[in-house]
Formats: C-alpha cells, structure tokens, sequence
C-alpha cells in the first residue's frame, strides 16, 4: 500500500522556540492516522504546515508523491483541511453553502455532482435548506465534514472532529471518517478524546515537547505499556517523555 503522506525530520521555529522539532511519520492510502499529544506540543502547527499553511523551517513533506518545497499547488489539489474553529456562513442554507463551496473547489467544473456528494456526506435530511445559523453544533460539525470530503481529497486533515459534540453526534461524526476511509481516502486527525483515537485509528503517532515519542497501532501501543487503554498510554508516555 502506498504512502499519502510522508513527513520526515519536520521542524518549525517561531523565532527562537523551537515549536516542532525533527518530526516524521507517515500515513498510507486510506489508512486514519491520529496524531495526539498534550497541549502546546505542536500538533496543530503539524498540520497546518502539512495543509500548506504555514512554512516548515527545516525537512521535507511529500503528499501523494508531491515535495511541498516543490509542488505546493499540487498537494493543495489533493487535500481538505478542516480546523477545529471552523464556522459555516449561517446567513446560507445548508446547500447554499454547500454550492458555494463547490464553485470554489470545482473552479466551474463538476460542482453538482459534488453538492450531491456533499448533501449525502451531511446526510442532514430536509435540514439542509434550512439556514445554517438554525443549526446545532452537531449539524453544523456534520456540514463541515461534507464540505471537507466533497471535493474527493486524497488527504483529510481534521483536528478535534468532535470537540464539544455530545455523543450521539461525536459516534455520528466518526462513523462518516470510517466510510470515507473505506473509501481510499487518507485521514490525518488530531483529538484530545483518548476513545474516539483508540475506536478510529489505524495508527497513532504521539508528539510531546515538539517532538514524536510514540508511533503505532492502538494495540501495540497498549500491550507496550501494559495497559487496556490509549487514555493510559498518552498518560504513561507524556510523563516518561
């Protein structure tokens, strides 16, 4: 299987703080990849130099074979980024929304069939021309999610997917990752839900000081530590880290 992302010796300075230092990791096709770690350990900046938008300081980052030093237009072809502050226009319906985006990724070509896509990803029923601004978190994460996926990325980046959603919503919002990555499409997230990593990753690499001190399944992960839970290896590790 190959690899959608391939991220090697990373390291971002932010004057003299060195933020992420000599990260690497990778993610193959199709496979959900967690990245956790407590806060301030760089894992949002992580990402956000992977969706190309913030600059590395040093190493090299490749997304389906692209080198970002060399090709960024390229990976931002094949990627969504979904931020945790993420908001909808809550003055548009749910389509309306939905249709604006896609003028935007589609650039004029193929925009229906990705509201269509969209609109079944949302899966909000007659809710969605209803106004986005009459939405509850839940919906509006659901909304989001499709506006994320609808454009057919090799690579998803999502951070803190279902921060403040209740249950139902959070197990909702996982089970649409899972089918995109049946799907063949790559899943990069970041979460502080120790359960939603455990229940959703393939593989879960832990960053702390900057620095990746764990990477592997959840349960070699666990058997390494001896413990029945990821909550437990984040904790165990980030003391020893």
């Amino acid at each position: 299987m190959a690899d959608a992302l391939v991220v090697k010796d990373l390291s971002k300075m932010y004057g003299d703080h060195l933020a992420v230092d000599r990260i690497g990791f990778s993610v193959k096709e199709g496979e959900i990849f967690g990245l956790i770690g407590p806060n301030g350990a760089g894992k949002t900046t992580t990402l956000r130099i992977i969706s190309t938008l913030l600059t590395m300081t040093k190493g090299d980052v490749w997304v389906c074979g692209n080198n970002m030093r060399t090709d960024p237009d390229k990976i931002r072809r094949c990627i969504s980024y979904l931020p945790e502050d993420a908001g909808a226009y809550k003055d548009l319906t749910g389509r309306a929304y939905l249709k604006f985006m896609a003028r935007f990724f589609s650039g004029g070509g193929g925009a229906e069939r990705m509201v269509e896509d969209g609109i079944r990803i949302a899966d909000l029923g007659d809710r969605i021309d209803s106004k986005v601004s009459t939405y509850s978190k839940g919906m509006t994460r659901r909304l989001l999610i499709a506006r994320a996926i609808m454009p057919g990325p090799k690579l998803a980046i999502l951070d803190e997917i279902t921060s403040g959603l209740d249950v139902v919503n959070a197990f909702e919002i996982r089970d649409i990752v899972r089918s995109i990555a049946k799907d063949g499409v790559s899943v990069l997230l970041s979460s502080h839900n120790m359960f939603e990593v455990d229940q959703l990753c393939d593989r879960i690499g832990m960053i702390d000081g900057g620095r990746m001190i764990l990477e592997g399944t959840p349960s070699e992960l666990k058997e390494r530590f001896n413990v029945s839970t990821v909550e437990e290896v984040f904790i165990k590790a980030a003391v020893r880290g």
